[in-house]
């Protein structure tokens, strides 16, 4: 290797992938069995559904403002303060006696969703260049699915051979040691890339907010990948939270099979998101993501038609490498047309704006599972991502850069 090459992924970058990797271990070992958990504290699988679109409101309303910090006072500020209320999280899922006060813990767990997920990927962008953006989300991705081989298998066997109470406790040890990690990363470094910081005031919120809704609705790519998105959200939300109960209900898998998914997800996905950088910086974003969501389709065919615990597999494997293509070259493409300085504040308003759009998905996909079959949620939402293709495929093209051009005819870069 080249001593004269700058690796792709600098030792700030390293320290943050780790907290995430910490914090998401805690998160995994207990998103998929959280509806399992509420059922078993007495809730219907209609009021799952209500759960999570109840709870869904806290984060839509945060998101915004968790973005506007974000670009105000510097992400891993708002990294950290967003793990402060990770960690209250964590105590409150702990102390709820009933799934109705699980609501409210649930509510509060949605706090760091909002500071730290609007800053994850503008964080990558501002210590990344354009050229090779896409690599460096790839590389990201691709790190980052340790916490999908271990955490999913790892709550599934606390929960299933200790109990819920147990696998959170563990989880909650994972998520604090992330946490104070990033206070100290917040206190001790500073992303070369990131902008002075703002006053948090009404007039900077309000010039954000203009800023970024004139791109939302201004007819480019940003608006294509906003009703894109707001399709897409609304069908997989359909579905999502009702995937662990089918699998528990209708197949009968135990806890700790449906844990092992999650792993079997994250092993497949190692594999893609490199893979799509690549694809993405030679060849323009929309083509992994079309590919993306073809395979995604094909995942939800043999999802419906699996009978056994080896077409299950099967299953994740696709989702896993589908899931892989999608999300760096979702993630580069947005970076791209967004500026800089505003992308904490475009997620923020983006997810929320899509959340608002899917918030009763999940109460509907509840209903058409009782009212009429538990496949059909997954059905629709099968066929609304083979249809997301065609408008991601014509929509999805960036014009040609003096940065596109360079990436598409210089040479392969390291990647570590």
């Amino acid at each position: 290797m080249s001593q004269n090459k700058t690796p792709l992924l600098t030792p700030l970058m390293r320290w943050f992938l780790l907290a995430m990797i910490l914090a998401n271990i805690a998160g995994s070992m207990t998103n998929m069995l959280m509806p399992i958990y509420l059922t078993e504290l007495g809730a219907s699988v209609g009021q799952v559904g209500l759960v999570f679109t109840l709870t869904s409101i806290v984060v839509l309303v945060l998101q915004i403002l968790g973005g506007w910090i974000s670009d105000s006072i510097g992400r891993l500020r708002a990294i950290a303060i967003g793990s402060l209320g990770g960690v209250l999280g964590f105590i409150a899922l702990l102390l709820a006696p009933s799934w109705q006060w699980m609501l409210l813990a649930l509510s509060i767990t949605q706090i760091p969703y909002a500071l730290v997920g609007p800053s994850f990927s503008a964080f990558i962008a501002e210590n990344s260049r354009e050229e090779n953006r896409g690599r460096v989300y790839g590389i990201s991705d691709t790190v980052y699915q340790v916490v999908g081989v271990v955490g999913p298998p790892l709550g599934g066997f606390l929960a299933g051979r200790y109990g819920f109470k147990i696998m959170l406790m563990c989880a909650a040890l994972f998520y604090s040691t992330a946490a104070i990690l990033r206070i100290w990363m917040a206190r001790t470094m500073r992303s070369p890339g990131e902008s002075e910081p703002q006053p948090l005031n009404l007039a900077t919120f309000k010039k954000s907010m203009l800023l970024i809704w004139s791109i939302l609705i201004g007819g480019g790519v940003v608006t294509w990948i906003f009703v894109t998105d707001g399709v897409r959200d609304v069908a997989f939300r359909l579905s999502g939270e009702l995937e662990p109960l089918y699998l528990q209900q209708v197949i009968g898998l135990s806890l700790a099979q449906i844990g092992l998914l999650g792993s079997f997800f994250s092993i497949a996905m190692m594999f893609t998101p490199v893979l799509s950088g690549r694809i993405a910086d030679k060849y323009g974003e929309r083509v992994p993501i079309s590919g993306g969501f073809l395979i995604v389709f094909a995942a939800f065919m043999v999802f419906l038609q699996a009978k056994a615990y080896p077409g299950f597999i099967l299953t994740w494997v696709l989702f896993g490498i589908g899931v892989g293509l999608l999300s760096p070259a979702y993630q580069s493409l947005i970076s791209k047309v967004v500026p800089r300085q505003s992308l904490g504040t475009f997620s923020g308003l983006f997810h929320s704006s899509l959340g608002f759009i899917s918030l009763p998905a999940p109460w509907l996909g509840a209903q058409l599972w009782e009212r009429f079959s538990p496949r059909l949620p997954f059905l629709i939402t099968a066929v609304m991502a083979l249809v997301t293709i065609v408008p991601t495929w014509f929509k999805f093209k960036l014009p040609d850069t003096p940065a596109t051009v360079a990436a598409s005819t210089s040479s392969e870069q390291p990647e570590s």
